[in-house]
């Protein structure tokens, strides 16, 4: 029992009946919409020795970077290895088994190895190019669909995607031009690929468009939020532009809204709401109770599981005032850095450094804090995130040096700024706040 698709690949175990559910869960992924958990469990109920409707099930709780989530890619990989399969399918089944132990970086290289020989295997870009983000690779954001694109033609099934994504990675190598170009075309094809709409909102975040990513955003809302499991990540890089413009009040009606509103407990929207509460702590704003209920949701998640989320659980802490939450998490960092997984990497190399920062900062120890995030900039790529994401390092950094009263440190960083985002109004402000240094 198999089924071909479109693209003449097979598919093991599958019914015509369970692959049109698996169909709509790639669908819906491609877009960030809807509920792909869902139709692709229809596809296992419909087809249990559907081995591929495991596998995919597997990868989107392996890329959700909970241990809760963990366990159950765990499970769906157990669920798949006795299963009829391909060499192509039993290439997925070990990229997943890579990836539910951790081993994102093993993981990224068996999903590149399938897209080389099958580069019309929509499923393996997309993993592939998220463990990227995850992993902070941003080359092969860049690459891994890049090698594939010349094989896709318009109008072929998710060709948007492919166009997506290559725009991303194009963003992440600082070739914004062409990134653009490919994320408005993407958009065009489908005004619902939320990932497309977010990579064009990046474009313009880094090079200080703030208007220009306020009209993107505020285009077509309904398209890029309908359904959306993305949408409060994109909602977080519209706040970002209000953000620069120094609109608080429409941040934080931002935060209270769609960002916020309803108090996520996933770890990836718990991360979003962090950055913007972190950003407009480290500007001074009272951001009120705010802190509080976030830190009260971050005591929940899985510490010491992801470095990059631990970063932002500990900007809530410090935020909330809570002492035992702080030493929680670092102690769960401790132990994380004697595990045989890529996040102990992540969390020596990176993550436990800017949590200790994070600390030091929130204490009123400003040279601690430079001490310890200057090393760590040039590497803050191997924890994860974007550009966009990481640029709060640099911001701590920044107020750090400012706050300090260390007046060459924080000329030179400013100066950095400035040449990196010229057209910004916070530029402009650590500029003015260097300069008056010298004359205190």
């Amino acid at each position: 029992m198999a089924v071909r698709d479109a693209f003449g690949l097979t598919f093991s175990g599958a019914t015509e009946a369970g692959f049109s559910s698996y169909s709509q869960a790639v669908r819906e992924l491609q877009c960030f919409i809807g509920d792909p958990v869902g139709s692709v469990d229809r596809a296992i109920a419909e087809d249990p020795g559907f081995v591929m409707a495991h596998v995919f099930k597997g990868y989107l709780f392996g890329l959700a970077t909970e241990r809760e989530a963990t366990a159950v890619a765990r499970t769906c990989y157990e669920a798949s290895l006795p299963l009829a399969a391909t060499p192509r399918e039993q290439a997925h089944v070990a990229a997943l088994g890579r990836l539910a132990a951790g081993g994102w970086h093993q993981a990224a290289r068996l999903l590149e190895d399938i897209a080389i020989e099958f580069p019309l295997d929509a499923l393996a870009l997309q993993t592939g190019h998220q463990i990227d983000f995850f992993t902070g690779n941003a080359r092969m954001l860049r690459d891994r669909i890049g090698r594939a694109l010349p094989s896709w033609q318009s109008g072929m099934p998710g060709y948007h995607a492919i166009l997506g994504m290559q725009a991303f990675g194009l963003e992440e190598m600082g070739d914004y031009a062409r990134a653009e170009k490919l994320g408005r075309m993407a958009v065009d094809i489908e005004p619902r690929d939320g990932w497309a709409q977010h990579a064009v909102a990046h474009v313009m975040e880094m090079q200080s468009r703030q208007k220009d990513g306020i009209a993107w955003m505020r285009a077509n809302p309904e398209a890029w939020t309908k359904e959306s499991f993305l949408q409060v990540h994109n909602w977080w890089h519209l706040a970002l532009f209000h953000y620069d413009l120094g609109e608080t009040e429409q941040v934080l009606a931002l935060y209270d809204g769609p960002i916020y509103g309803e108090r996520s407990t996933l770890a990836l929207n718990m991360v979003d709401a962090s950055a913007i509460l972190w950003r407009l702590h480290l500007g001074g704003v009272d951001v009120g109770p705010r802190w509080a209920a976030l830190a009260a949701n971050w005591t929940k998640a899985s510490a010491g599981n992801y470095a990059f989320n631990d970063a932002h659980a500990m900007m809530a802490f410090v935020g909330a005032g809570q002492e035992a939450p702080v030493r929680a998490l670092l102690e769960a960092q401790s132990e994380a850095l004697h595990g045989n997984d890529d996040n102990a990497a992540f969390t020596r190399d990176v993550g436990h450094p800017l949590t200790l920062a994070i600390k030091a900062f929130g204490d009123g120890n400003y040279a601690e804090t430079l001490r310890l995030i200057r090393p760590i900039r040039a590497i803050a790529h191997r924890f994860g995130g974007s550009h966009a994401q990481r640029d709060v390092i640099d911001l701590t950094l920044i107020e750090a040096a400012l706050r300090s009263g260390d007046h060459a440190l924080a000329t030179a960083l400013a100066a950095e700024r400035a040449l990196a985002r010229p057209d910004s109004l916070l530029s402009a402000l650590f500029s003015r706040r260097a300069a008056d240094l010298s004359e205190n």
